[in-house]
């Protein structure tokens, strides 16, 4: 019971600091989840992004689902995905009820302005956190000299085939999903 209790905490707290949607919390979900915790390696980490990206839903419920289901079976993830939303769903309300109070506030609003900057570069740092994951192993980059060359090239043909053919995104993720079962 301890474990499923110390996961509701957990993701109660990266459910109650997910401004800026899924992406700008990865890098915090990585730090709970495999630096702090060591619930899962880095490689694992991985992959649960990968499949929460996939999946239908939002990344953080998605992700907390898939670690509370490596670290204690089906409890782990009722309790991991109900920490995770039931603290937005109290901040959605909160939120709610406060901007139909302030909604003409200009301070409100510049406010907000500052929000979507910090999101942006949550944002861009998520995105960082993932590439150096894929094409890494680790999100350090002093790595950059073991660098898994075929996941660059997959990466980079992909890039090519989605600007160029315009390939259908899902009939792309079958093709790479099945390159990676062969190579790997």
């Amino acid at each position: 019971m301890g474990e499923l209790l110390k996961l509701l905490a957990v993701f109660f707290q990266i459910g109650l600091f997910s401004f800026g949607g899924g992406y700008a919390i990865i890098p915090f979900i990585h730090e709970m989840v495999v630096q702090t915790y060591a619930w899962v390696s880095q490689r694992v980490f991985t992959d649960i992004i990968t499949i929460s990206q996939m999946t239908p839903g939002p990344l953080a419920v998605n992700t907390s689902t898939f670690v509370g289901l490596q670290i204690a079976g089906i409890p782990g993830a009722i309790f991991a995905t109900f920490g995770c939303v039931v603290s937005g769903v109290g901040i959605s309300i909160l939120l709610y009820r406060f901007f139909q109070r302030f909604n003409q506030s200009r301070y409100v609003f510049e406010a907000l302005n500052g929000l979507k900057s910090a999101s942006a570069g949550l944002i861009i740092s998520a995105s960082a956190t993932i590439l150096l994951l894929t094409f890494l192993g680790t999100s350090a980059i002093r790595e950059a000299a073991y660098a898994d060359w075929i996941a660059i090239g997959v990466f980079a043909g992909s890039l090519l085939v989605l600007k160029k053919w315009k390939l259908n995104p899902i009939l792309l993720m079958v093709l790479t999903g099945t390159l990676g079962a062969i190579i790997y």
